[in-house]
């Protein structure tokens, strides 16, 4: 093989009160696919914002095509035609989509921006996106998270970058967007490219990737050049640092009365009114492919929108949800999809955003704050979920994907909720911090609360869930008992016909 067109050499980064990397070092060449695997907070995001210029290195350098690199800034990483794609999106979301996709090289006239150019170059983007159906003039904000993933690829694209990462970028994309993806990355590698790939999905790397770096607590701790020689256990056990047997690790449970029972409610998303019912200690699934209006179903559910019709009976009582707030009074919590624009406060500390639910329990004579009560319940709940923070004065938007959904369900266990909707619960989350939620949930589930999950993940709903229903173009389409929800069935069902 030839000499590494990219090579890290002995990069550290230290934050306050962390070694977030320690000594890495390893090497990708032009025409590779190369995987960077490891748990949440291992290193792997950190390693692409030194290679961006965003993250300033204590020690060691990058070194490109034979030249040695220490980037100040993100433009330094640019002109050195450096290009990340990052899980969490960095779209202006009140520009249109031709604008995002050439933000920075918009065509212009005499200071005014020539729109029939920008418009046919957007629609020429769209179609090698495999996005034809988005219209250029479309407010981002008004697509889906997977629609905007793939404008933020095409954004990246049209840089013509030697060195492109990509850090989850099938986390939040339809089945045919990740056809379409897969495509894009083996036309990138066969130009001559470096393909940096982070992501947790096994199947992805097995499948896509010709050479896997792994990553545990900051330090590179192996480098497979030879996929062939490479077995799923083996990158797990590396990954994590001990064998998984069993990353569901399903538990069987008694379940009770009816808890949530959704009768005929129709609204924004929903080509039909959908009916279905929730038992108390049951973790009930929505599944369906990006679109097809789970999320929207709960929404619904949750008072983040009021339904046209139909009818939701919660603990036997009939209600009708005119916000969030008014649900999690009643004693239903919601944990959305895009943590970062809808779950968390990201420069607020890690108790802040904790107890941001809960604070009227510890307030004193009904008015004042209590920090103390307040820290200490951040303390509990951060050791009771195994949070890794250096604190709970840490600002959360530091802290890794998978942190940041368990200080999210922490907040919802502070309280007095009787019923958990998770959105894409495991979405950009790690091996080792899927199975701490997944047991969590059934914690839950034992002690009697209700939990729903919305998830695309085919092999996490039929595996953790006791029925499953199937969502396909706004319309429930059937509910499904565990021990017949096979893969092939799910999937059958979820497909347009």
């Amino acid at each position: 093989m030839s000499a590494p067109f990219l090579r890290f050499d002995t990069i550290s980064v230290v934050f306050p009160g962390v070694r977030a990397l320690d000594g890495v070092s390893f090497a990708a060449h032009a025409g590779q696919v190369h995987a960077l695997m490891g748990e949440n907070g291992a290193g792997k995001s950190t390693l692409l914002k030194v290679l961006s210029g965003i993250n300033r290195v204590a020690e060691g350098a990058l070194w490109i095509d034979g030249q040695r690199h220490v980037f100040a800034n993100a433009r330094e990483a640019l002109a050195q035609g450096i290009a990340i794609i990052y899980q969490e999106l960095t779209l202006s979301p009140n520009m249109t989509v031709a604008e995002n996709l050439l933000l920075g090289q918009l065509p212009t006239r005499n200071g005014f921006i020539k729109r029939r150019q920008l418009r046919e170059r957007a629609l020429a983007i769209l179609a090698d996106l495999g996005e034809g159906d988005i219209h250029p003039s479309t407010k981002v904000r008004d697509l889906s998270i997977g629609q905007q993933q793939m404008i933020e690829i095409g954004r990246a694209l049209l840089r013509d970058a030697r060195i492109i990462a990509f850090d989850e970028p099938t986390s939040s994309l339809s089945v045919q967007e990740t056809r379409q993806l897969k495509r894009i990355v083996k036309r990138l590698r066969d130009e001559g490219r470096v393909v940096l790939y982070v992501t947790h999905r096994m199947e992805e790397v097995f499948e896509m990737c010709d050479a896997v770096t792994i990553f545990r607590d900051g330090q590179h701790i192996r480098t497979h050049e030879d996929m062939t020689r490479l077995d799923h256990d083996t990158l797990v056990s590396e990954m994590v640092g001990r064998d998984i047997e069993d990353v569901y690790g399903y538990r069987s449970r008694e379940q009770g009365e009816v808890v949530l029972e959704v009768d005929a409610i129709e609204g924004r998303g929903l080509k039909a009114p959908v009916s279905f019912a929730v038992k108390r200690g049951e973790v009930f699934g929505l599944f369906g492919l990006v679109g097809a209006g789970r999320s929207e179903l709960l929404r619904l559910v949750c008072g983040v929108e009021v339904p046209k019709a139909g009818v939701v009976r919660f603990n036997g009582e009939a209600r009708r949800f005119k916000s969030p707030g008014e649900a999690i009074r009643s004693g239903i919590a919601m944990c959305p999809e895009d943590r970062k624009s809808q779950g968390i406060f990201p420069i607020a500390s890690v108790a802040d955003n904790l107890n941001i639910s809960c604070r009227r329990f510890f307030t004193r004579w009904g008015a004042f704050r209590h920090p103390r009560r307040e820290r200490a319940n951040a303390e509990e709940y951060i050791r009771r979920l195994s949070v890794k923070t250096p604190g709970p004065r840490t600002a959360i938007g530091t802290l890794s994907g998978g942190n940041q959904q368990k200080v999210i369900l922490a907040r919802w266990l502070a309280e007095e909720i009787d019923l958990f909707v998770m959105d894409e619960p495991t979405r950009g989350i790690d091996v080792g911090a899927r199975r701490d939620i997944y047991t969590l949930l059934y914690d839950l589930a034992e002690q009697g609360k209700s939990v729903v999950v919305i998830s695309s993940d085919l092999a996490e709903v039929s595996s953790i869930c006791d029925r499953i229903a199937v969502m396909r173009d706004g319309v429930l389409v059937e509910v499904v008992a565990r021990d017949e929800a096979t893969p092939e069935r799910l999937l059958g069902l979820a497909l347009p016909a």
